[in-house]
This record gives C-alpha cells, sequence and structure tokens, in this order.
C-alpha cells in the first residue's frame, strides 16, 4: 500500500501525484488532502481507474482509502 500527503496542494496536483502512483498497479492507496476539490477529483479519479474509495474525515482533513 502507498500512502500519499497531499495535504496543502491545491488541484490539479493531488490528481497528478495519485495519477503517477497508481502507475505501480497496486492494489491500494491511501491519500490524506486537506479540501474539498482535492477529495472530489481524486475520488473521481480512483474511480474511474476502477477502485473503490473510502473517505474519513478529521478536523477538515480527509484520508482517501483506494482499494480494487
Amino acid at each position: 500500500m502507498t500512502t500519499l500527503d497531499a495535504r496543502g496542494l491545491s488541484c490539479p496536483e493531488p490528481v497528478i501525484m495519485i495519477q503517477k502512483a497508481m502507475k505501480t498497479k497496486e492494489a491500494s492507496y491511501v491519500m490524506m488532502v486537506d479540501n474539498h476539490a482535492s477529495k472530489e477529483n481524486v475520488t473521481r479519479f480512483a474511480e474511474k481507474a476502477g477502485y473503490t474509495v473510502t473517505i474519513k474525515e478529521n478536523g477538515g482533513e480527509y484520508t482517501l482509502e483506494m482499494r480494487k
């Protein structure tokens, strides 16, 4: 499982990060983001790539767990 920290970054940077990471074709990834737009855009990208996304919110930060 690869963990990516995209807190403090605005789109499209988090989407580019997960896109590059998914080239390894792992079964799961975790990404931390701290804004709504990144949460929505990364979720949409991962779902289009065939991953199921679970989102946990903690004080305005989001942890996205992506699994195939």
